[in-house]
């Protein structure tokens, strides 16, 4: 499947523009709709810089690939449009590696449709910097439930 363009404004909302390189509530350096890394494979840096929304769209499309690979390999089961956006979105967010590994995967290749829509919501947890434990992000929770309910949408 292709990531719809409703899937791709969905990561764009989320994400926001951000022209500078930025650290996001993870740490990690991030450009763009946040994008980690360039085209070339090389990783966001301390003052890096975007000309336009178009650059940051193309940089976007780029990178979408891998994402969207991620999900057409690892969902063994049949996926209305929005299933599949909303699982690009989350891949986008957590990584192909936490889609890989996800009980969310595991629950949605055995049938569990419903099952895999309640654990969009467990993701929704980021590390606190202070105290290095796990603590509920407020971004993240409103993520998690829109995709939920754009998953279970027809």
């Amino acid at each position: 499947m292709r990531l719809s363009e409703n899937g791709i404004a969905l990561i764009k909302s989320f994400e926001g523009l951000r022209l500078n390189a930025y650290r996001d509530v993870a740490g990690v350096w991030t450009i763009g709709y946040g994008s980690t890394r360039y085209h070339d494979g090389k990783t966001v840096k301390p003052g890096d810089k975007l000309s336009d929304e178009t650059q940051a769209s193309a940089l976007l499309a780029n990178t979408l690939g891998e994402y969207v690979d991620a999900v057409n390999s690892g969902v063994q089961v049949q996926l209305t449009q929005n299933q599949f956006d909303a699982l690009v979105s989350f891949t986008y967010n957590e990584g192909t590696g936490a889609l890989k590994n996800s009980t969310l995967l595991k629950k949605l290749n055995s049938g569990d449709y419903q099952g895999a829509s309640v654990q969009f919501l467990l993701w929704n947890k980021i590390t606190d910097p202070q105290s290095g434990e796990k603590v509920v992000s407020s971004t993240l929770n409103t993520r998690r439930i829109e995709e939920s309910k754009l998953f279970l949408s027809a």
